[in-house]
């Protein structure tokens, strides 16, 4: 008795177990019937929709419908869904009175203006006298540097290095002096006379990133800029994809390590030991493009025992348009000149 007991547990879990499997089983069936039938419906109505245009095509006198304009066909009719659900969104959107919020928004966009160039004025730890010269001479601070912000589309920043003993005396000031002025780029390297290239280099590539200007210049901290002449000078080369503008010059390498201007790398430049023609490092500028390119290779681009001459290094290869702009000559001062050592 207990014997026919135990057989018919297992025989009514097993016939349990059977219904669950025929129950997923019969569920999966369905599920890829409707698959199935949906992808064989448009396939269909792609089919019905090639076969009207192929009509239209052969009445037009054509034999036949490329495999280029088949493609192009179902390409238009997935994009004329997806316009349609689009404009329902709108529509959605508009009665639950998204459209002020919109257009506030575009209106704002547009106003904001396109920044002409990014000066980055490269300073050093106890420079501050120079910083507040340069303040009250051409680039403002407070109210008046956001003006020319946003009335001549020059963006002007210090940029400084860390010290190499962090939050010391030295980064402490310097945070200070920022959270007055909010007008420094500091950078995540340490600030040493050995490091401008690498600084110039981490400028541009940073400045590329936060802004997009047409062009971003250097400038040393000593040096007074002609805000006026330097807009319309830059406005007549906005049609240059990529431009590299300065006083150029090419000066002697010196391979004696005892001589202030001493080139680690002198052996590069050949016999005659020249460098190419760069910009003058008291201020040059270079186009948007080149910007980004320095930004993208920031990794890969070497620097030598000069900014000058490191930034010349980087275009060399490239197909850079080279303006020697005598107004860029900042050690002589004339009439429409844009900048002068002070």
């Amino acid at each position: 008795m207990m014997q026919s007991k135990g057989s018919n547990s297992k025989v009514s879990n097993m016939v349990f177990r059977t219904r669950i499997s025929s129950l997923l089983i019969s569920m999966f069936a369905i599920f890829a019937s409707f698959y199935v039938a949906g992808r064989l419906w448009q396939d269909a109505q792609n089919r019905v929709y090639l076969i009207k245009e192929l009509d239209r095509v052969t009445g037009l006198g054509q034999s036949a419908i490329s495999v280029d304009d088949t493609l192009k066909i179902i390409a238009c009719r997935e994009q004329h869904k997806t316009l349609s659900a689009l404009e329902m969104d709108l529509a959605i959107a508009r009665q639950e009175g998204f459209t002020s919020k919109r257009s506030s928004d575009t209106s704002a966009a547009v106003s904001k203006r396109k920044p002409l160039v990014v000066i980055g004025v490269l300073t050093r730890f106890g420079r501050k006298n120079n910083r507040d010269a340069i303040r009250k001479a051409w680039m403002g601070s407070g109210e008046t540097l956001k003006k020319m912000e946003k009335e001549k589309g020059v963006v002007s920043r210090f940029v400084i290095g860390r010290s190499a003993d962090r939050e010391d005396n030295l980064d402490r000031s310097i945070d200070d002096e920022n959270r007055q002025t909010n007008d420094f780029i500091i950078l995540d390297q340490v600030e040493a006379p050995g490091e401008l290239p690498k600084k110039v280099k981490m400028f541009f590539a940073l400045a590329a990133d936060k802004w997009d200007a047409d062009f971003y210049a250097k400038v040393n901290d000593d040096v007074y800029v002609n805000i006026d002449a330097l807009g319309a000078t830059l406005s007549s080369h906005l049609d240059k994809p990529r431009v590299y503008i300065g006083c150029m010059k090419s000066g002697q390498v010196f391979s004696e390590p005892s001589h202030k201007w001493y080139e680690p790398d002198w052996w590069k430049f050949g016999d005659k030991k020249s460098y190419f023609r760069h910009a003058s490092g008291e201020m040059y500028v270079i186009s948007g493009a080149l910007a980004k390119f320095i930004s993208i290779n920031r990794s890969l681009l070497r620097t030598y025992a000069h900014d000058d001459v490191s930034a010349g290094s980087w275009f060399i290869g490239l197909d850079v348009k080279h303006v020697d702009e005598g107004k860029f000559c900042c050690s002589s001062w004339s009439t429409g000149a844009i900048c002068s050592g002070v």
